[in-house]
This record gives C-alpha cells, sequence and structure tokens, in this order.
C-alpha cells in the first residue's frame, strides 16, 4: 500500500486548488485556504516541505482518504 511522504508546499498547494479550495489569506509564512462546507480552513505552512502530520491533518479536514489524494497527486 502506497504510504504519503513529505512534498513541497507548492504540490500540495496545487493539490488544494484542484480540488476546489479559494486561497483566502497570507500571515507570514502561512497561507489559508477555504471551501465550502469546511468547519475549519486548511492552513498551510509555505515554507520546505510539507511533514506527513500536516498532510494527514489537512486530509482530514478535506474528508478525504489518503488513496484518494495519492490517484489525484498523480494526476497533477
Amino acid at each position: 500500500m502506497p504510504h504519503i511522504a513529505p512534498i513541497p508546499w507548492e504540490r500540495f498547494e496545487k493539490f488544494l486548488l484542484y480540488v476546489g479550495c479559494i486561497f483566502v489569506r497570507q500571515k507570514g509564512d502561512h497561507r489559508i485556504y477555504w471551501r465550502e462546507g469546511f468547519k475549519r480552513p486548511i492552513v498551510l505552512p509555505a515554507k520546505h516541505d510539507l511533514p506527513v502530520f500536516v498532510i494527514k491533518s489537512n486530509l482530514r479536514t478535506l474528508g478525504m482518504s489518503t488513496e484518494e489524494y495519492l490517484q489525484i497527486l498523480d494526476r497533477l
């Protein structure tokens, strides 16, 4: 079974835009994204590679499985 690995924040940003999130604002190196129906925003630290725990936390907010995430990432 494939696993989640750290990726550059720019690639994860492309993923977020692909799934319908919109960029709202930035404070320091944290970029904030939103999509209708969310209970909380997606926070993306725009610095270096994203650690796995940040990716998994954002996937929980999106309500998306690891398999869905990896399939979409392969398409981008």
